[in-house]
Parts: C-alpha cells; sequence; structure tokens
C-alpha cells in the first residue's frame, strides 16, 4: 500500500512543483514524495491502527474457537499409564508395534496415526462462529491422531480432544491387556493452556557482562551504520555520507557526531554500557578524523 501511494505522490510531482514554484527534478520535490517520507508521514497512522487493534484485544479477549481434524473442541489431555508389576520397557514395546495404526519414531514414542489414505477435515456447521482447525500430518500423509511416550515406568497417551483420548483409551485397553493399570487423566482447556503460557516467566539469558556489552554495542554499531545512508532532515534531507562531502555540511555532521558521543557520555553511571562504546569508527567512515577534538 505504501509503495502505491509513493507512486501515486510521484505522479503530482509536477502539479505540487508548480503550486511551489520550484522545477519537479528539483531535490526537495523529489526527496518529499520519497519512500523515506511516506514511511515518516505514515507512521503515526500505523501506530494508531496498532494501538486500538491493542486496546481493543486488550478490553473485549477474541474467542477463539478451536477444533481438530474430526471437528472435536480442542482438549489437551495426557493419560498416564503405570506399568504392571514385572512388566519391562521392552513388553511395552513388543505390544505396540503389533498395532498398525502406530508407527514407532524412537526407542520411546510412538505416533498415532489414522490409517485411513485421505481424512477430510470435518466441515463447520453453517451459521457457527469462525474457527482454526489444527492438523497434523506425518510425511506419508496420514492424520496424526496423538502420541504415546515411555516415561521412566509408565506409558503416556497425549491426544487433543476428549474423543480421541476416549478412542486411544480402547484401543490401549485392547493392545496392552494387564501390562498397564487405570490410567491418570489429565486434561486442559486452550484456554487454560494459553493463560499458563502468559503467566510463564520469559527465560532469562544466561550472558556475561562482556557478552551483553557486545551486543549492545554491534546493536549501535548497526544502527548508525544504516543511518550514514539514509536522508536526515537536519541536514536537509540528504544522508550523513553525502552531507560529509561538502564544506557546509561537514560543519553539520560534525556536530551531529558530537551531539552523538556527548549523549552516550552523559550515560555513565546510568548505562555504563552505551558510555563505553567507542564512536570512533563513525568519524573514520566519513573521514572526518581531523575535525574530531
Amino acid at each position: 500500500m505504501l509503495r502505491n501511494v509513493t507512486k501515486r505522490a510521484d505522479k503530482g510531482r509536477q502539479k505540487l512543483a508548480d503550486q511551489v514554484g520550484l522545477d519537479a527534478n528539483h531535490p526537495a520535490i523529489v526527496n518529499a514524495l520519497s519512500h523515506p517520507e511516506v514511511l515518516r508521514a505514515a507512521a503515526p497512522t500505523i501506530t494508531t491502527i496498532w494501538l486500538i487493534d491493542t486496546i481493543e484485544h486488550a478490553v473485549e479477549p477474541p474467542v477463539l474457537v478451536a477444533h481438530n481434524a474430526e471437528g472435536e473442541e480442542l482438549l489437551f489431555c495426557a493419560l498416564h499409564y503405570p506399568l504392571a508389576a514385572d512388566v519391562t520397557l521392552d513388553d511395552i514395546r513388543l505390544a505396540l508395534n503389533r498395532c498398525s495404526e502406530l508407527r514407532q519414531e524412537s526407542p520411546t514414542f510412538w505416533n498415532w496415526r489414522s490409517l485411513r489414505k485421505s481424512t477430510k477435515v470435518a466441515s463447520k456447521a453453517k451459521g457457527s462462529p469462525a474457527s482454526h482447525t489444527f492438523v497434523t500430518t506425518l510425511d506419508d500423509g496420514s492424520l496424526v491422531l496423538g502420541g504415546l511416550e515411555l516415561k521412566g515406568k509408565s506409558l503416556v497417551l497425549s491426544v487433543n480432544s476428549r474423543g480421541r483420548s476416549d478412542r486411544g483409551r480402547a484401543l490401549l485397553s485392547e493392545l496392552l491387556g494387564g501390562l498397564v493399570g487405570e490410567p491418570l487423566v489429565e486434561m486442559q482447556t486452550l484456554d487454560q493452556v494459553m493463560a499458563s503460557s502468559r503467566d510463564s516467566p520469559p527465560p532469562k539469558l544466561d550472558l556475561t557482562e562482556d557478552e551483553r556489552r557486545t551486543i549492545i554495542h554491534q546493536s549501535l554499531d548497526r544502527h548508525y551504520r544504516d543511518m550514514l545512508d539514509q536522508p536526515a532532515l537536519f541536514l536537509g534531507n540528504i544522508s550523513p555520507r553525502a552531507a560529509a562531502r561538502t564544506v557546509k555540511g561537514r560543519v553539520k555532521v560534525v556536530d551531529w557526531l558530537k551531539m552523538i558521543e556527548n549523549h552516550a557520555a552523559k550515560s555513565a553511571g546510568q548505562n555504563d554500557m552505551i558510555a563505553t562504546h567507542d564512536f570512533s569508527w563513525l568519524w573514520a567512515e566519513l573521514d572526518l578524523n581531523e575535525l574530531r577534538s
């Protein structure tokens, strides 16, 4: 959309030039209708649209309706089967591997899959609210119904609906017989899973002081390196690199570089990682070392 706005603005360049009494190719006209200037003009609108959407989601969170391929509402179920006394893991593996619906992926994990060649996703009822359908398939295209994992002295069946839980329980009852006891069943709705995810604290990065300093300094270097070739309003809409090639421009660029260094120096005691950053490469990049004092 922004690219299209820039194209339309460019078509109106002559009209704008006539209104202000300048040539259509004058730098002021060209820069005013450039893509960066369109972005600058659009920034408040983009921020406002984002803010309105964020507030609406906070005040009235959208209802997420989710189903699996069979059209069953998502309900995350884990059935923990304790192994019977004297039953070994090899006994369980042997029993599970007799079932064609179970595909062993590792010594301790099986995918429970549908053997139908193509699985049609259940259609929504007419007039029902919009919903998301979650489907997992294997490399051969078969639908994954759940997973089985050996954990210590227990076998855990994990599925995403009550219907699959009931069907999986019936299947294991037939396969395992007296090899396992009655399962302990855990169930969580999608809302509960999402709430627990939001409540989990974000992982802390285990970084040393030097590693944090390096990351911050590299970020600053990338930021200012990008700025060297971007039009800047304080330089008359030309880039610092271009301004440094003229006498008047060099004075303005030197003032800008000194402002950056002074601002960083004032961070001492509050943000020493910025205060200790070396900006000398900027002066060298712009061939202004002799004006640095």
